[in-house]
């Protein structure tokens, strides 16, 4: 049995914001003092300038800019950090094997940074979060070690109809009457499917789990904190056999993703926790629409 969302505690934000703010302000300072001792000290500068100006260029900037908003999407709705960004970086020309890949190592940071911060504003069911975690992760590394072989490709288009479906479900439970949360039995399969598109697709653990969740009457806060929460791991798991397999990629994209993903993930967490209910609906429902008809047209057009 899933515990009802409605009896989660949750946290007073305003102190939960606080540290936040004073975490983020802590790290920034730290960051920019190592940098101006680095500078002013002129041979540890010349030492490790060789490396630097390879890392923090213009292009870090553009990075940056994608992790920022592809985080925002998916904290405050709970899906498409993968799908976004990688959509983002293949208009920047990043080859598609090499924006998967930084992807999939950056989401480790920023999946980690938002379902922290979705747990300390109480967005998380613990019991949902337990059921969704494991059959993620086995998910994910099946996928991952499937798509070193297969392209994923060929299966994008049977997802984005599935999509495409769940997010016209959403969008009709919107401006529905409160449905009341079903006892769920088949959490454990869509987890496992979630997770392994995930890995194969270049992203869709958000879109799927969190789409199908809401579908059938989850609160979006929970369900949304939950998801979020849970692919911490599964982005954790898929990234490990990703890099055993072909490597990290660019570690220019990684830094810029991460960088811009952590400043976004506390802010999109507390968008999440504001917004009304038939609002987050309304807007996971548009987004799961656009991008699978956006994924159907690229597949065919």
């Amino acid at each position: 049995m899933i515990v009802a969302e409605e009896t989660v505690a949750v946290q007073p934000a305003k102190k939960t914001n606080k540290r936040t703010l004073f975490i983020v302000g802590g790290s920034v300072l730290v960051i920019l003092g190592i940098g101006a001792f680095l500078y002013l000290n002129s041979t540890t500068w010349e030492l490790i300038k060789p490396y630097t100006s390879k890392l923090f260029t213009k292009d870090l900037l553009f990075f940056a800019l994608v992790g920022f908003f592809a985080q925002m999407i998916d904290g405050a709705l709970g899906m498409a950090y993968g799908i976004s960004s990688t959509s983002f970086l293949l208009g920047l020309g990043v080859p598609p094997a090499l924006a998967s890949s930084s992807v999939h190592v950056a989401e480790v940071f920023t999946a980690g940074i938002s379902g922290l911060s979705h747990l300390k504003m109480g967005n998380v069911n613990k019991q949902l979060f337990k059921r969704l975690v494991l059959p993620g992760v086995i998910g994910a590394i099946a996928g991952a070690y499937i798509l070193t072989s297969i392209d994923g490709a060929v299966i994008k288009p049977y997802i984005a109809v599935y999509l495409l479906v769940m997010g016209v479900i959403v969008l009709r439970k919107a401006f529905r009457k409160k449905t009341e949360p079903r006892d769920e039995k088949t959490l454990a399969p869509l987890a496992l499917f979630g997770g392994f598109m995930d890995a194969v697709g270049g992203g869709g653990w958000g879109p799927i789990v969190a789409s199908t969740l809401l579908s059938k009457g989850h609160q979006p806060r929970y369900a949304i904190g939950s998801v979020n929460l849970a692919e911490f791991f599964i982005a954790l798991a898929g990234a490990i056999t990703f890099v055993t397999l072909i490597g990290a990629g660019n570690w220019q994209i990684i830094v810029g993703l991460v960088l811009g993903g952590s400043v976004a993930a506390p802010f999109a967490a507390y968008l999440c926790q504001k917004f009304s209910t038939r609002t987050l609906m309304i807007m996971v429902g548009v987004l799961i629409i656009g991008l699978s008809i956006r994924t159907l047209i690229m597949t065919f057009f």
